[in-house]
């Protein structure tokens, strides 16, 4: 018994010093671990607290104090027993907490000049003088459908340095960074340029529905808090060109890989936005389907350049150097100026620095004869970007790259040990591997392929969590995706920089290779198409907690790297972490599929309408999608927040009529979401017989493309809810009578539950209205959408008195707002205007419950 007790004994301090070792382990051959995490530490810290930066000195002296004592004291009794390696590294951890802190209020402190303390909350004629730093861009606008009834022209936009600005006084030196928009196409400006400009400056507004792009979060992580609006190109005159040395350079360097990769393939190859993708990381020329396919199956991450695209091209570089016969080290000097040229033509974002920095250093290890420890050189990089710009901390595309690469180091090794040990430890599968099929079929591809997978699957379970909080989609199937078009991928790659190796070379070579890409392209495109329409794919869950999101990686951490005596206690507490994360997940997804009461979210689109029904039960109606001043609502603001709330589905769409200010955003909802069915009354069709090419027929021809067509709505619209929808005009007669407007002809509806009343009035006029009061005298609501986006010119007094509403909502654009333009009643009812609070949700229980929910609130 004494020696089973010894034994015992033994085996605890093993299990105890497990963790220990791995604390020495990290201490000892990581330390820029602990830099690292210090720094994201101290910039989550300033973040929540916006601590006096005076606090942060007194800690980096505190260190400083601290690391003095501990060397000069270091043989005194006290110390001895103390790990020296431990000391530093938690005095490295406290003090880039400091310095993140510190960085991040340098960041966001504006000079004395800075252009932000300049302008107010309201515009701002100005004329600036400056330098362009990047490239214009032009937005065709070729994914909006309704573009072509767009009768402005494409806008043109870049981030300009301010350098000067006319005052009152004469020209006076300024700073800071303004984002420029030209209300026009410009093709003449370039990146380098210093330029002054007649516009006005404003602020940027933040997002106004849930789910939406937030342009003034995301200028401000950049430092970016005023934007310039520039009507014409004859606003701008170029006072020098920007055609210094380094700009040649760059420019030559860029313009020569573009052409020698993609100069042979035409524009109207979907293939060659692709190709742009991959291999020089400019994302803005794929179509919207292939966009939306990889993005359905979890592999945005290939067109996103990173550490495979980086390895692939250093490969190639390092096999032609091999070929022509150079040693190591001039292999790796190769390589290094290959990734400087690499970074001069493509985009620097975040997962393109943090992998050539990874790379460079891999390279650097040559010259010393060392191994790069794996850790320390992602947190190198980190350490570099957070210095460079601490707000990418808070960029999803920065903590993607990261805790992927993170899962891969953490997970891969591990997944595929264990993975290889259940797949090929059978001995039936064992004895099959000597047969010759089995050998050709299995045993070579089954390691190189189970070695794929476990890297999917491990970059997935780093990146899983970051994708659902800001993305609200899980892809199980991620893994697998990799697997089967990874061959494509890497084919892509490789024949894609040979092609512009060699097209300086052997150009007629390049052009055979350039075949190989255009086809190799058109096949992965297919792929994915194919593996997205399966539908399978993706989990829409909606918006979540960061709770939960913390909750996820506290379980897969603690399943790999926590031991416990008995396994029993680590399997009950991953299995109590699992079932809290899967039950939580679930119960917010029975909880937006499944519901109780009824929703109606009334979308802030400007002048225009998009009102979401979400109704007892299942069911999810749209009443119209359209704006007159903002373009592409469908898939901005609308599609954006179907995502946010977890809808994978509309049941139906409601047309009220064919004004464009209802409808231009249907067409990318449709490429967005599963739609069952979209409706439109007699005059629709009538209108669209009558002109084919009109707002309704292009419409029509629009979803003809995509499978599906408009039907005719009756007047008991029934999804099988709780929730009763009756259509109460226009009438048949109404429809075919030509002197009518199009506006006295649109849809209203009317929802019951709860003992409740919601009235949607679309676009009616005053005919309209009377009619109304007419045809129902006894028609009360307790909502109404105000007719006409809330216009005082067509709304009658009468009509919204005898209705005697408790909560009016109009959703009516800025100027007529802030101009008076739109209704005011008057009693005790409450108004809502999206252009002053929103988006407007509201919620009506199963007992007439009413409540109210502005997106922000005042």
């Amino acid at each position: 018994m004494d020696d089973i007790r010894r034994r015992l004994a033994a085996i605890d301090r093993q299990l105890a010093s497990r963790t220990a070792g791995y604390h020495q382990q990290l201490t000892a051959t990581t330390p820029l671990l602990f830099c690292a995490t210090g720094l994201i530490l101290g910039i989550l810290v300033q973040s929540a607290t916006d601590a006096p930066v005076w606090i942060w000195f007194l800690l980096l002296a505190a260190c400083a104090i601290s690391a003095a004592a501990c060397f000069v004291f270091r043989k005194a009794p006290v110390f001895v027993r103390i790990d020296s390696l431990y000391v530093g590294a938690y005095l490295a951890l406290v003090c880039f907490v400091a310095v993140g802190a510190v960085r991040l209020t340098s960041f966001y402190r504006p000079a004395e000049n800075d252009i932000r303390r300049l302008v107010g909350d309201q515009r701002t004629l100005a004329t600036l003088r400056g330098q362009i730093t990047t490239e214009p861009y032009t937005n065709y606008r070729q994914n909006w459908a309704f573009s072509k009834f767009k009768f402005t022209d494409p806008s043109t936009s870049f981030y300009l340095d301010v350098r000067e600005i006319d005052t009152v006084a004469g020209w006076t030196n300024a700073s800071g960074r303004v984002r420029v928009q030209v209300d026009e196409p410009v093709m003449d400006l370039r990146a380098g340029d210093y330029v002054q400009l007649y516009c006005w400056l404003e602020r940027f507004s933040p997002a106004t529905n849930p789910g939406q792009f937030d342009m003034a979060k995301y200028a401000e992580r950049r430092a970016v808090f005023v934007g310039a609006s520039v009507k014409m190109r004859e606003s701008i005159i170029v006072l020098t060109d920007g055609k210094g040395l380094w700009s040649r350079i760059k420019g030559a360097i860029r313009a020569a890989a573009t052409e020698a990769l993609v100069g042979d393939i035409s524009e109207a190859e979907t293939s060659r936005g692709l190709v742009e993708a991959l291999l020089l990381g400019y994302r803005g020329n794929i179509d919207s389907d292939t966009y939306r396919a990889f993005r359905e199956t979890g592999l945005l991450h290939f067109i996103s350049l990173s550490g495979m695209h980086l390895g692939i091209l250093i490969g190639v570089v390092w096999w032609v150097c091999k070929t022509a016969g150079l040693m190591k080290r001039t292999r790796a000097a190769v390589c290094i100026v290959a990734i400087c040229l690499f970074m001069c033509v493509v985009p620097p974002r975040a997962p393109t620095v943090r992998a050539a920095i990874i790379v460079l250093v891999y390279c650097a290890s040559f010259f010393f004869r060392r191994r790069p420890n794996h850790f320390n050189t992602l947190s190198l990089a980190a350490i570099t970007l957070l210095l460079m710009r601490p707000t990418n901390l808070f960029d999803a595309g920065w903590q993607l790259s990261f805790a992927s690469v993170l899962g891969i180091l953490l997970f891969c090794r591990r997944l595929h040990f264990f993975l290889y040990e259940k797949i090929f430890g059978h001995l039936w599968l064992t004895d099959a591997l000597k047969t010759r099929p089995f050998f050709w079929i299995v045993s070579r591809p089954g390691p190189y392929i189970l070695q794929m997978f476990s890297t999917g699957l491990a970059a997935w379970l780093g990146g899983a969590g970051i994708l659902l909080y800001h993305f609200y989609t899980i892809n199980p199937l991620t893994s697998v995706w990799t697997v089967v078009s990874f061959p494509f991928v890497a084919l892509i790659l490789t024949v894609g920089f040979l092609k512009i190796l060699l097209s300086f070379l052997l150009p007629s070579i390049a052009a055979g290779l350039g075949l190989i890409v255009t086809g190799l392209s058109k096949a992965l495109i297919c792929v994915v198409g194919v593996l997205a329409q399966l539908d399978i794919s993706q989990i829409l869950i909606g918006c979540v907690p960061l709770l939960l999101v913390l909750l996820y990686y506290a379980l897969i951490m603690c399943g790999a790297f926590v031991y416990f005596r008995r396994p029993v206690i680590k399997q009950l507490l991953c299995g109590a972490l699992a079932v809290i994360v899967v039950a939580w997940l679930g119960a917010l997804k029975l909880q937006r599929t499944h519901r109780s009461d009824l929703r109606l979210t009334v979308l802030d689109v400007g002048h225009g309408q998009a009102i979401f029904a979400q109704l007892p039960g299942k069911g999810n109606i749209l009443f119209d999608a359209g704006s007159l001043n903002r373009d592409d609502i469908g898939r901005r603001i609308v599609a954006a927040y179907l995502r946010y709330c977890g809808a994978a589905r509309l049941d139906a769409i409601v047309v009220s009529h064919n004004d464009i200010d209802h409808i231009n955003g249907i067409p990318e909802i449709v490429g967005n979401c599963k739609v069952g069915g979209i409706y439109a009354n007699a005059a629709f069709f009538i209108d669209m017989e009558t002109d084919p090419c009109n707002t309704a027929g292009f419409l029509d021809d629009c979803l003809n493309k995509k499978g599906l067509e408009i039907h005719r709505l009756d007047k008991d619209f029934n999804l099988g809810s709780n929730a009763n929808v009756k259509i109460l005009w226009p009438s048949e007669d109404v429809c075919k009578n030509d002197e009518l407007g199009d506006n006295d002809k649109s849809v209203v509806s009317l929802i019951e539950f709860g003992g409740r009343r919601v009235l949607f009035c679309s676009d009616i006029e005053s005919f309209a209205q009377q009619e109304m009061l007419r045809l129902y005298p006894d028609l009360c609501a307790d909502v109404i959408i105000a007719p006409h986006h809330g216009s005082a010119r067509t709304a009658e007094h009468e009509f919204l008195q005898k209705l005697e509403p408790k909560i009016i909502v109009c959703s009516c654009g800025t100027t007529a707002y802030e101009k008076k333009r739109v209704i005011e009643p008057r009693g005790p009812v409450r108004t809502f205007y999206t252009a002053r609070d929103d988006a407007v949700t509201i919620r009506i229980t199963s007992l007439g419950r009413v409540t109210i929910e502005r997106f922000v609130e005042p």
